[in-house]
């Protein structure tokens, strides 16, 4: 209520200058020439952008659909094939497995996992291999060199390829880097049936391990819940708002054939986003929900991986449009990257005494409300989605980071220069 209150004072004191200028247009020129008053102009704008992001936010995840949870595990569930695409997963793959293979279901032979090593350089085959050794439900191959006849990008080929070891009546495709709680496929598979799901995609809780992830993967999280609202993708009426969550996607098999499978989006490395939109092109069903007890993912280890995800990813996301891009990374700098400046530029302000005392308080309140407004509301976000507060006071150099990533992943789209996901080029 304090910013509210601040906010709405200042709008009041700048209505007031603007009537008492009346129509004099040269005496508004000068005002809008005075760099202190642009910036306040600014931040009076950066505190309404953020409270909008945010109702934006927390209106989308508190419309979401959860997984619901089981009382027990099902007598009887439809089998399932668990396919791992894996490329030099190594760091991850023992586990992935691991806890698929330790789901609680009626029988044994509900389960099929499937590992498609995709010419990985590491470790990644011999330790699925050993996982397979323990486990007759484990199937680990080689994936073959990509044919020539298609433009296959991304995971699409593996993929495509354990499908020909596939027996499941519904198909599961997780990342390496995915863990998945020990009644996840039950609670998956009942939830498809319940509500006659074709394709049934779960957004996983995050996980932050490294300070680049910290920084960026929040802001990211908000930026994907408010671009793609639950409500509108889970709206059959709706077939412009389509949206899976890679890391986690049912299909009924019957579903996933029709729409032609990986195959069908072979030269698209945002696959899950074509996945989805054939899903509804095709009057199937969507369901995206929430799953963040169901399964989490760590999506990048290293700045250089997390630069590459989504500079692979961003633009393609916003659809290979252009404007929207640019207008969503000027957004992010608005909200993220300006409180912070402009408190920095407000504290030198009254410091140095470059501008009129009452100015420069003035900018500095400003300022002041739009980072209290942002922090507060970024750890109201963080606790929705389950995401432990870290790092708020650099939300300025997160929102610079996915500012730059925009950009980047324009550039690195429509040029095709360095655009590469595990080192290997996406350019044609």
């Amino acid at each position: 209520m304090l910013e509210i209150a601040v906010v709405g004072w200042m709008l009041h004191r700048l209505t007031l200058g603007f009537v008492w200028i009346g129509d004099d247009y040269d005496s508004i020129s000068r005002l809008l020439r005075d760099p202190w008053v642009v910036l306040s102009i600014i931040l009076l704008v950066s505190i309404v952008a953020i409270s909008d992001f945010y109702r934006r936010f927390l209106r989308s995840i508190r419309q979401a659909p959860y997984l619901e949870a089981l009382a027990e595990i099902p007598d009887t569930l439809p089998t399932i094939s668990v396919i791992i695409p894996a490329y030099n997963e190594a760091v991850n793959i023992e586990a992935c497995m691991k806890a698929v293979l330790a789901n609680r279901l009626p029988n044994a032979s509900v389960l099929q996992l499937i590992v498609a090593d995709d010419e990985s350089t590491d470790k990644t085959k011999a330790l699925a291999d050993s996982v397979a050794q323990e486990d007759e439900r484990v199937t680990v191959m080689t994936v073959p060199p990509r044919p020539e006849t298609l433009s296959w990008r991304g995971k699409n080929w593996a993929c495509t390829c354990a499908l020909e070891k596939a027996t499941g009546e519904y198909l599961l495709f997780i990342d390496a880097d995915v863990r998945v709680a020990e009644d996840a496929i039950a609670r998956a598979l009942s939830e498809a049936k319940k509500h006659k799901s074709d394709l049934l995609s779960c957004a996983p809780a995050i996980v932050c391990g490294c300070f680049s992830e910290w920084i960026v993967q929040p802001i990211m999280a908000n930026l994907i819940a408010i671009g793609f609202d639950f409500e509108a993708v889970n709206d059959a009426a709706r077939p412009d708002v389509a949206l899976a969550a890679g890391p986690f996607m049912l299909f009924l098999r019957e579903a996933y054939d029709k729409i032609g499978g990986h195959e069908a989006v072979a030269a698209d490395p945002v696959e899950d986003l074509a996945l989805a939109a054939l899903i509804k092109e095709q009057d199937l069903s969507l369901r995206y929900v929430l799953g963040l007890d169901v399964s989490t993912v760590r999506m990048y280890r290293s700045f250089g991986d997390l630069w590459e995800g989504w500079t692979k990813n961003y633009y393609l996301g916003a659809d290979r449009n252009a404007l929207l891009t640019v207008v969503s990374a000027a957004a992010v700098f608005l909200i993220f990257v300006m409180p912070w400046l402009g408190f920095f530029v407000g504290i030198v302000a009254v410091l140095t005494k470059a501008v009129a005392g009452s100015l420069a308080v003035a900018l500095l309140v400003l300022a002041a409300v739009a980072v209290s407004l942002q922090v507060t509301l970024r750890q109201i976000a963080a606790n929705v989605i389950g995401l432990p507060v870290r790092y708020l006071w650099l939300g300025w150099l997160g929102g610079a980071v996915v500012s730059g990533i925009a950009i980047a992943s324009m550039v690195k789209v429509e040029t095709g220069w360095g655009w590469t996901w595990r080192g290997r080029s996406l350019a044609d």
